[in-house]
């Protein structure tokens, strides 16, 4: 089972990016990927996640009407989609799989490698 976060980079506040959990090993229909983000110094934290056997997302108020999430089953893929970002937006960022839906770490496992999201002008 692996999984893998990428396409983060630096971007300037108002910028977008979109942001890829690539998966193995597991079908990705079956389970929860949920979004987390670790800024330097702080707790792990949800941003949200997906259940990819009903499609249904749940979003963190924090992001709630800036990023969107949707998956991809036939190419293993989860995405983070990432609009109006912010320099509180900056952090190493995360995916995770989990049988059901939360914002809380401990129940996501494994992890991927994370990428790093910096907004700075």
């Amino acid at each position: 089972v692996q999984l893998q976060a990428s396409g983060g980079g630096l971007v300037q506040p108002g910028e977008s990016l979109r942001l890829s959990c690539t998966t193995s090993g597991f079908t990705l229909g079956y389970y929860v990927i949920g979004w987390f983000r670790q800024a330097p110094g702080k707790e792990r934290k949800g941003i949200g996640c997906i259940n990819n056997r009903s499609g249904k997302t749940s979003l963190s108020d924090t992001v709630k009407g800036r990023f969107t999430i949707s998956g991809d089953n036939a190419q293993n893929t989860v995405y983070l989609q990432m609009n109006s970002l912010r320099s509180e937006d900056t952090a190493v960022y995360y995916c995770g799989r989990a049988n059901f839906c939360s914002h809380y770490a401990p129940d996501f496992g494994p992890w991927g490698q994370g990428t790093l999201v910096t907004v700075s002008s």
